[in-house]
């Protein structure tokens, strides 16, 4: 993703307009000026974006939303989940219909989730395929560190699995690869635009050849407020087993995420990967993992030669047959590793053998065998900078993967009071340079309902983490991958007198 910088050099009261951003650029200064150390604070507003869930009768969708308690917020604040299409240009919404005139005294949309308090997650349900996806704002003490997950269960039927995925920020580029339109696969594309004014976005293509050529794909509009699912197979002529997706956004600013259906091994979300990048980490592959699948695009027009290991609990391993990827720009490569956990914990981490060149990359997981398996895809993600967050756990079922790719790291995890009740617990963990280990978790004393847990860095190199949910349906391994980079709940604000004095020269 494009990650947007913005400049400050106002002064600190710009910090409120902050959306989803990690951190500023310092102000540059002339002559022998010295810039002064940026001061750490938290964001002021943020959005997130869920995608639709479902075009199935039989989906129930859980959405779980937490904000954790942090420093310098101040008591007042607000958060909710609004219903895409709720609210027009104007910010008035649709009044057509009787139902939504008692909702809409004050020009919002009905709110699908409102958070009551940072510290406690609270959680929000619908059924059925025609749940819309929703857009989101958090303000005051509800913003750093907003997280809120999209668990669906599908029981039987096209999209069978459990979906879930992280909604997540609004950006102007996002890179998926690991997307297929071969025919047991059915991909969409799912744009969401939480501003007032249309969004025209760009969906680009990227096989084993390279570019797979598309009109249809170009200046595609996203109205105010609303979410247009793209089906990818109607982009191209040709069937490509392993495709990577490129959205860039002309106008505006949009949420995006690849839903993945494949008729034999279920159906998750494929989230984007981070940025591209020489090295990457892709964290928290299921120790029963029956097949995994490296997928990498070089977007630049450079060749990329990788170096391929599992970190496992014992240290880094590498693959007998596959100790390197090579990667030709601007075309997707992809290598299968079979069951390259061997019932153990393990991530993945790509480096480069020579030369860096910047890559991108994700990983299709497929637990079980026969008629009984499921797929959930695994991307390469940044690393906890201060702190990230998973939502939606539960009494049983969630894993939590923590990596240290490099040196040795302690990190603290906190399990929050459940949604229902319960007290939060914490743990401290120490994770051996070049390993992966699956740690025990904090569970709540007194658990009722779902929890959060928060991941910190305390010391050492840098973490990477994943979550896990599982929930077997009918002999069938049922799960889903959450990768969590840094939540980004602050910001780096340079000190007001020092901008001032550079405006002045």
């Amino acid at each position: 993703m494009n990650r947007t910088t913005v400049s400050l050099i106002a002064g600190v009261t710009a910090l409120a307009a902050v959306t989803g951003f990690a951190s500023m650029s310092e102000p540059e200064t002339a002559g022998t000026a010295t810039a002064k150390a940026a001061a750490q604070l938290p964001v002021e507003r943020t959005s997130l974006l869920c995608p639709a869930p479902s075009t199935s009768d039989l989906a129930e969708t859980a959405y779980t939303s937490f904000t954790p308690v942090a420093e310098g917020t101040g008591d007042d604040g607000s958060a909710e989940l609004t219903a895409a299409g709720e609210e027009s240009a104007d910010g008035k919404t649709d009044d057509s219909k009787d139902d939504k005139k008692d909702d809409d005294k004050d020009g919002k949309g009905k709110a699908v989730l409102t958070p009551k308090e940072p510290g406690k997650p609270v959680t929000g349900e619908a059924s059925g395929a025609e749940s819309p996806a929703l857009v989101g704002t958090a303000e005051g003490r509800f913003a750093p560190g907003w997280t809120v997950q999209q668990t669906t269960e599908i029981p039987a039927g096209s999209g069978r699995g459990l979906l879930g995925t992280n909604c997540t920020a609004p950006d102007t580029e996002f890179w998926f690869p690991g997307a297929s339109t071969a025919k047991e696969r059915t991909d969409y594309a799912h744009l969401t635009n939480p501003d007032d004014a249309a969004a025209v976005a760009d969906i680009e293509l990227y096989g084993k050849d390279g570019a797979l050529k598309s009109t249809v794909g170009e200046g595609i509009q996203i109205p105010p407020h609303s979410s247009e699912a793209v089906l990818l197979s109607t982009l191209i002529d040709e069937p490509q087993t392993n495709v990577t997706v490129h959205v860039t956004v002309r106008s505006g600013r949009v949420a995006a995420a690849v839903q993945a259906v494949d008729d034999r091994l279920g159906a998750d979300w494929l989230a984007p990967s981070t940025d591209p990048a020489g090295s990457l980490v892709l964290p928290g592959i299921p120790k029963d993992a029956t097949s995994v699948r490296l997928i990498a695009f070089a977007p630049g027009d450079a060749d990329a030669d990788l170096k391929v290991r599992l970190a496992s609990p014992n240290g880094p391993i590498t693959p007998a047959g596959n100790e390197t990827l090579h990667v030709k720009a601007g075309m997707t490569a992809a290598i299968d590793l079979g069951d390259v956990t061997r019932g153990e914990a393990g991530s993945l981490i790509l480096t480069p053998t020579g030369r860096s060149t910047p890559v991108v990359a994700a990983l299709k997981v497929v637990r079980g065998k026969g008629d009984k398996q499921e797929t959930a895809f695994i991307p390469a993600t940044g690393p906890v900078d201060t702190r990230a967050t998973a939502a939606d756990n539960r009494s049983k079922g969630s894993t939590l993967s923590l990596v240290a790719p490099g040196r040795t790291a302690k990190v603290k995890v906190t399990a929050s009071a459940g949604s229902g009740g319960g007290t939060a617990a914490e743990k401290t963990y120490t994770i051996k340079g070049g390993t992966t280990q699956n740690v025990e978790l904090p569970v709540p004393s007194g658990l009722k309902g779902t929890y959060a847990l928060t991941v910190e860095p305390q010391s050492g190199g840098p973490v990477y983490a994943a979550r896990m949910l599982e929930a077997a349906s009918g002999g069938v391994p049922m799960f889903t991958v959450q990768t969590l980079p840094d939540d980004r709940g602050t910001v780096e604000v340079p000190d007001a007198e020092q901008d001032l004095s550079v405006l002045q020269k």
